[in-house]
């Protein structure tokens, strides 16, 4: 019954805003001047018309619903560009084939630019009641895809302010959904390999970046997963291929586990430090999995040829996981490019999935009103109830209980913004443990990207990457009234989704890994979740600078008690002190942290361009306080 709950909650407040918002008449005025002016034109090498009546039909079940609702109730017609006959003859050349079968037509991204706590309430509450997919948002903006029929509706629904306050971010996304697929994939079987495409043939040649056809394209799960046994056969004695568990439809969720263990059996060993790094959990963000793909192709080829490299998978064990959500994955390939959620059933027939990066079991937040199976965002009924994310904590645990295996740190990559993001992402009130160490090797992740390709990335907590906090200052008296203290008063504007129940912080506070990071790779929404397959290549390369920065990090550092210093430098009262009061207060032990007995020794890179990329690393930060 409460599901019913949900769509009755929708029903009268949008007869109550058809009866009071806006008059009918006055909807198409405040359709944007450069939405109205918008005329379709069929680019090579697919196109479909923004409104096509198969675009419309083919579309999720709770969308297509949704969207008749508010054609409806607002009495919104529907454009019909079967008149234009010339553009009718040109764009069925290209139709897409009816394998995809989700067409979008008619919608369009937009991005609204946020300046006041008015405008984030009211564009939160829009989002929510219109189930709106929310593609990305950031302290200053928030990207929303939605069919062109109901923009009037949702800018009627927001503060004058805003309805001039945005941008669209893509016009055709029918087009750049056909263009991050390989360029083969919808031709027939009988058509011949194009001009300028390599075929592949034996090659004595070690392939480059550039040259590895695996990297050319986007990669469906039915090839990466033979591509990752093929290099477990092929690099026997530092890679094997794992399995995570099994997906609610039950295909595997694949794994490889890259290291070298010490074999010396004398010699007690210490649990085996292990790095986390997933990829995929939103099925969609096809270029976290490549990325994933890539750094574990970069780490294995390495090996005996980088000393600084060897060196790293000698000290740590590497588990690479493309994607947590497999079934989602094939989904984005078959048949919805633009799906999120897992497939697991849910309540509503027609209301599938459950965010997996929302379902962990620390600060779960499924209990909020805005939690709808309908909702790209929804947790779920229960802590855990994601099958994927409960079957990845369960290896997790095992691995840690049963297996002699400490976690140290855990990258969770995904798209999209450039932000290196650490925990707390539930709250951004709650100051996690070890702040100061966190905040310094972020810093220096998003340097060692930096100096990669030239791109920026943001370094802040999770929360705070995804909403805006104000502070407030204020001045009061001292005992002796000649003294001014300054008390900071923070105020967190409404949020676009919940932000409990992640990955990463349940890694960070339950595993207790010591560095747990969520880094949103390219780009900054231009393309968002359909990032080019040419930015495969460029974006691996700045994931893996930052996980290689990630692990010469770790060798270079050692822990003494809750503070992490760097060779002789030793930590003063106060950080000590400071340091000793946030683990209490999250919970934490002393001896949840290992002590090393011995410093590691600084990675000595003998290749000069790697060590020219890491040194002059001024760690001036390294007593930063948060204020």
């Amino acid at each position: 019954m409460r599901y019913f709950e949900y769509i009755l909650q929708i029903l009268p407040l949008l007869v109550l805003w058809n009866l009071t918002a806006i008059p009918r008449t006055q909807s198409s005025a405040l359709l944007p001047t450069n939405l109205q002016a918008i005329q379709p034109t069929p680019p090579f090498p697919f196109q479909a018309p923004l409104d096509s009546p198969k675009a419309q039909d083919d579309r999720r079940p709770w969308a297509s619903l949704r969207d008749r609702l508010i054609r409806f109730v607002w009495n919104i017609p529907v454009e019909d560009h079967s008149r234009s006959t010339s553009f009718q003859s040109s764009w069925e050349t290209f139709n897409p084939p009816s394998s995809l079968k989700a067409r979008y037509g008619g919608d369009v991204v937009l991005r609204f630019q946020i300046q006041s706590l008015e405008e984030s309430t009211a564009l939160s509450e829009a989002i929510y009641v219109l189930m709106l997919d929310v593609w990305e948002f950031t302290a200053d903006w928030v990207d929303v895809r939605l069919s062109k029929d109901v923009v009037p509706l949702l800018l009627g629904l927001l503060p004058a302010s805003l309805q001039r306050a945005h941008t669209p971010l893509i016009y055709d996304l029918t087009q750049a959904i056909f263009e991050s697929y390989p360029s083969a994939t919808f031709e027939e079987p009988t058509t011949p390999v194009q001009d300028g495409y390599r075929t592949f043939s034996p090659d004595l040649r070690p392939p480059t970046d550039e040259t590895n056809i695996f990297f050319r394209n986007y990669q469906p799960l039915s090839v990466i997963i033979p591509w990752m046994r093929l290099l477990s056969s092929l690099f026997p004695t530092h890679v094997r291929m794992i399995n995570i568990g099994v997906s609610y439809e039950g295909r595997d969720i694949p794994a490889l586990r890259v290291g070298v263990h010490p074999t010396n059996s004398e010699k007690p060993s210490a649990p085996r430090k292990t790095i986390i790094i997933t990829g995929g959990s939103h099925a969609r963000e096809w270029i976290s999995t490549s990325s994933v793909n890539y750094i574990a192709y970069s780490f294995i080829t390495a090996y005996g040829k980088s000393p600084s490299m060897t060196k790293l998978l000698e000290k740590f064990d590497w588990i690479f996981i493309p994607t947590l959500n497999p079934d989602g994955y094939v989904y984005t390939w078959e048949t919805d490019r633009l799906w999120r959620k897992n497939r697991q059933q849910t309540g509503i027939r027609f209301c599938k999935g459950v965010d997996l990066d929302r379902t962990f079991g620390f600060e779960w937040d499924g209990t909020s009103p805005k939690n709808n199976p309908c909702s790209e965002s929804f947790a779920g009924e229960a802590p855990f109830q994601g099958v994927e994310s409960r079957r990845f904590a369960t290896w997790v645990r095992n691995e840690t209980e049963q297996n002699h295996v400490e976690i140290v740190a855990f990258l969770d990559f995904h798209s999209y913004s450039q932000q290196v993001l650490y925990p707390y992402s539930y709250s951004c009130t709650s100051t996690p443990p070890l702040l100061e160490n966190l905040e310094e090797l972020a810093i220096g992740i998003a340097k060692a990207i930096r100096l990669t390709n030239g791109h920026s990335y943001g370094v802040t907590s999770a929360c705070e990457g995804s909403v805006l906090v104000e502070s407030h200052e204020n001045k009061t008296n001292g005992v002796n009234g000649n003294k001014n203290t300054q008390r900071y008063k923070h105020e967190v504007w409404p949020r676009m989704e919940s932000g409990g129940g992640s990955a990463l912080d349940w890694i960070f506070h339950e595993i207790r890994a010591r560095y747990a990071y969520q880094i949103k790779l390219r780009d900054t929404g231009s393309y968002g979740f359909l990032l080019p397959s040419r930015n495969i290549v460029p974006t691996g390369k700045e994931a893996f600078s930052a996980v290689k920065y990630l692990g010469e990090f770790l060798l270079k550092n050692k822990v003494v008690g809750e503070v992490v210093v760097e060779d002789d430098n030793v930590p003063d009262d106060e950080d000590r002190v400071g340091g000793a009061m946030r683990m209490e207060q999250a919970g934490w032990k002393e001896q949840d942290l290992v002590t090393e007995s011995s410093a590691e020794e600084a990675v000595q890179s003998q290749d000069v361009e790697e060590e020219e990329k890491i040194a002059g690393i001024n760690w001036e930060l390294r007593r930063r306080r948060r204020k």
